[in-house]
């Protein structure tokens, strides 16, 4: 699964981003994160299963969420207090939820080979 965190600049993004991939792995999920801003986020979306928005681009959230239902992204706004969940476990925790909800694509887990669509690099 590929995550794209979205904030303003990038520089939040990328830690939250950070530590998704590092709670992922730890859990055995073949799950890849990255960071965009506001203004790459036309192109990141096509390489990205599911978008995390930082609470502070709420005003954006509605034409993300339309941009992103046409390429069948998930989208999640982030909960203000992101940023302290210093493991990313919560935030990934959000995730999953979100994409379960979604009927979107399963978890992979240790033992289970990932797709090449389950990986992407990472921009950070």
């Amino acid at each position: 699964m590929r995550i794209l965190v979205v904030c303003g600049a990038g520089a939040s993004s990328t830690f939250v981003a950070q530590r998704v991939r590092h709670a992922a792995h730890d859990q055995g999920l073949a799950y890849t994160a990255f960071a965009g801003t506001e203004q790459s986020l036309p192109i990141d979306l096509d390489a990205a299963d599911v978008v995390l928005v930082g609470p502070h681009l709420v005003h954006a959230l509605e034409r993300i969420e339309r941009d992103a239902a046409a390429r069948g992204t998930t989208v999640v706004l982030l909960p203000p207090d992101v940023f302290a969940d210093k493991d990313g476990t919560r935030t990934l925790a959000l995730v999953r939820d979100a994409v379960a909800a979604s009927g979107g694509p399963a978890s992979t887990a240790g033992g289970t080979h990932a797709s090449p669509a389950d990986t992407i690099h990472t921009s950070d």
